[in-house]
């Protein structure tokens, strides 16, 4: 009776948080906006004299960018894409090419990007013809024309975020759509004027040196910037006056450019445009050129290209695997059958060890005082395991469903999903409250519950112990064991039944202790019988859970801010204080209950937003000389010191991570295994996946995983080393060694 009351509503909370997944990076819907946290997309439209063949029609997709991000031009420079669109569009109506604004330049550390910030319009002409037959309009409707729109994006800052979204308007066929002339007009003026002369390019040694005639006399006699529309020839970071230069001979502009180091193209003929500086242009004139200018001379021998990041390459492709992903069938993943068998024994092994991790104790010691309730009732002790197990296996295989389905929608995802949502930390935090004032005595589930709910819960004591299984994998889903790492990484890649089965061989792995104690006896022998110690026992079990709830709260106020976790804190102890006048009696039980009901709504009213806000991460720093140390990760960063011929050491973490933590405070700030570090002048990255970061999530597939903690160390020229979960200070010296 301890225990089995409150079990039967709180761990219904628990199946709740377990299956609710976290926001999805974007799901866009149909419609003519589409908005994620780091752009706002619109597809807009310009018909000046309305829908008919020969009237210029002109669609658009307009992004608005937050602060520091951008969105890139047909040639996105170092790195990057395009954005690119798919139009579905009636018969008889067809578009020409995207016409593309002149971009500017975007320096990202060593390299360069071509690109736009703040506000873009990205104008696309809508060709009619004689065979478009427009639709029949509804009586007392206005016929339009329907356009569909399917755009994909690289959105970066430091880190490169792919996305997408699917638009559709709705275009009237008669009378001005001019709503957005203004933007079009805007756009319009930003595009390159064709020049009448070619110009010419020569490749001289490792230089190219451009030559362009015809261009007006406002620009003459002022400093342009250089855009090729053909990818990876010059070098796009070259700075004007030390890398490249400039010169005008009367009405003939000059220049000589670097090659870059990694060509990759020798153009016979090369599109180019050339612009005014932002404070050279002048309303209503002309702001860039364009020429297509042939190359004469003999290219030098392309470079062998360096390698690229495993995780700079994810971020630069998702976009062309997701859109590959739609049109063509998915590869044959299907393993051979000693490899499978080795992923299920991988993960059989990491749900075992996964008893040993520190998050799952208060369940194991939950389950302890179960067996002493029970002692000599062997047959209850065998349907409490076989109760517990499902409840385990379950659970396990909806939280691998759900992660595999928001994976194939297109969600960056991995083990733990649920816990880079604010909200499903803080129903945890307000759960385990709740057992924890349950276990130190404050309230009983049987006083409060309706008569009928706790009869049938008599009836029915295995829903306990399944429900208690649900409640450890909620628990456990912060942790990653050895073994698991791997098997969990290979599941993504699999079938969804072969990957389901991989995750029921998790959840058997962490039932199995408890499974097979419930069916040898000796185990409940060796417990005493019960008496007062279990209630002594009882109320020190509060404690790991209210050290739960701490930790929870540690961890919102990672993703919220320390106002989200002011707030959590706030509300739990109103949450509390109504628990404890519900246990009152009489009219005072009603006046106190409501009035702290009241407060507590106006409360959650007022500042329960911060619960749920969205912040920059913090930066992860320890005091003194470990806040130099680590470096924020970014797949560029990674990309600049491989180029510079440095070896990098990178953590993959979080803060609901559990093992992480441990590993952080023992084996990562061992002053020996730091000394080692700075000997071998490692950089030291710390990729931090407490909320759901999609450049991580790549970059954690391509090296196999799909959960943390992953340790990586990786060297100029050498495969990366992935480390084990549990990190020991011996492990990692060695490999510092082997560098």
């Amino acid at each position: 009776m301890i225990f089995s009351r409150i079990h039967f509503a709180t761990l219904l909370i628990a199946t709740a948080a377990t299956c609710m997944p976290a926001a999805a990076q974007l799901t866009p819907k149909a419609g003519a906006v589409v908005t994620t946290p780091h752009v706002r997309a619109e597809l807009i439209a310009h018909a000046p004299d309305g829908v008919a063949p020969g009237s210029p029609v002109w669609v658009g997709l307009q992004i608005t960018h937050q602060p520091e991000w951008h969105t890139y031009w047909k040639n996105a420079g170092d790195s990057g894409l395009p954005t690119e669109m798919t139009w579905t569009l009636p018969a008889g109506v067809s578009t020409g090419e995207i016409a593309w604004p002149v971009p500017e330049k975007i320096p990202v550390g060593s390299l360069a990007n071509y690109g736009y910030e703040n506000t873009v319009l990205l104008p696309v002409p809508l060709e009619v013809s004689t065979l478009y037959k427009p639709p029949v309009a509804l009586a007392g409707g206005t016929p339009s024309m329907d356009i569909q729109l399917k755009a994909s994006w690289l959105v970066c800052r430091k880190e490169c975020i792919p996305e997408e979204g699917e638009f559709t308007l709705s275009l009237p066929l008669q009378g001005s759509t001019a709503l957005h002339k203004a933007d079009f007009d805007t756009a319009q003026a930003a595009q390159p004027q064709p020049l009448a002369k070619p110009g010419a390019i020569e490749v001289n040694g490792n230089n190219l040196q451009v030559r362009l005639e015809g261009l007006p006399a406002a620009a003459q006699g002022k400093t342009l910037a250089f855009f090729p529309e053909t990818p990876e020839v010059i070098r796009t970071a070259a700075v004007s006056g030390k890398d490249w230069t400039q010169s005008w001979q009367g009405g003939t502009w000059t220049a000589t450019l670097p090659l870059a180091d990694q060509r990759s193209a020798s153009p016979t003929v090369m599109p180019v445009v050339v612009a005014l500086a932002p404070a050279d242009r002048q309303a209503g004139q002309p702001v860039a050129w364009r020429a297509e200018s042939p190359v004469t001379g003999n290219w030098p021998a392309a470079p062998q290209r360096a390698e690229v990041s495993p995780a700079l390459q994810a971020a630069l492709t998702a976009n062309a695997a997701n859109a590959a992903a739609a049109t063509q069938p998915a590869p044959n993943t299907t393993p051979s059958s000693t490899t499978f068998m080795a992923a299920l024994l991988g993960a059989l092994l990491g749900g075992l060890l996964l008893n040993l991790m520190p998050c799952v104790f208060p369940i194991l010691a939950i389950k302890v005082l179960g067996f002493a309730r029970q002692a000599g009732n062997a047959s209850a002790h065998r349907k409490a395991g076989l109760a517990y197990t499902g409840g385990v296996m379950l659970s396990f295989l909806a939280l691998g469903g759900a992660m595999l389905a928001l994976r194939a929608a297109g969600a960056g995802l991995g083990w733990g999903f649920q816990l880079q949502s604010p909200g499903v930390v803080a129903a945890l935090a307000a759960l385990f409250t709740l057992i924890g004032l349950n276990l130190v005595g404050v309230f009983e589930f049987g006083r409060a519950a309706p008569s009928s709910l706790c009869s049938a819960q008599a009836k029915h004591p295995l829903a306990n112990d399944f429900l208690s299984g649900v409640l450890a994998v909620v628990i456990a889903s912060p942790c990653t064991a050895p073994f698991m790492g791997a098997s969990l990484g290979f599941a993504i890649g699999l079938p969804a039944g072969q990957a389901l089965l991989l995750f029921a061989a998790l959840g058997f792995g962490l039932a199995l202790p408890y499974l097979a104690a419930s069916f040898v006896p000796a185990v409940a022998r060796l417990l005493p019988k019960p008496g007062l110690w279990m209630h002594t026992l009882r109320r020190l079990l509060a404690f790991p859970m209210f050290a739960t709830v701490a930790w929870l709260v540690w961890v919102l106020g990672q993703q919220s801010g320390i106002d989200g976790a002011g707030t959590l804190l706030a509300l739990l102890v109103c949450m509390a204080a109504i628990v404890w006048a519900l246990t009152l009696r009489g009219r005072t039980r009603v006046v106190i209950a409501t009035v702290l009901i009241a407060f507590t709504a106006l409360l959650t009213g007022a500042i329960g937003r911060n619960v749920l806000q969205v912040v920059e991460p913090a930066k992860l720093a320890s005091a003194g000389a470990g806040a130099q140390r680590w470096q924020p990760w970014s797949a560029e960063r990674v990309a600049e010191l491989s180029g510079a011929g440095q070896p990098v050491f990178i953590d993959f973490t979080a803060a609901w991570c559990v093992t992480c933590q441990y590993n952080k405070k023992s084996t990562l700030s061992d002053a020996e295994v730091l000394a080692d570090f700075d000997a071998k002048k490692v950089a030291m990255l710390r990729a931090d996946w407490t909320r759901r970061d999609p450049a991580i999530t790549a970059a954690l597939t391509t090296l196999g995983r799909s959960g943390v903690p992953v340790y990586v160390l990786q060297a100029p020229g050498k495969a990366p080393v992935v480390l084990t979960e549990i990190l020991s200070k011996d492990e990692v010296r060695a490999a510092l060694a082997a560098l």
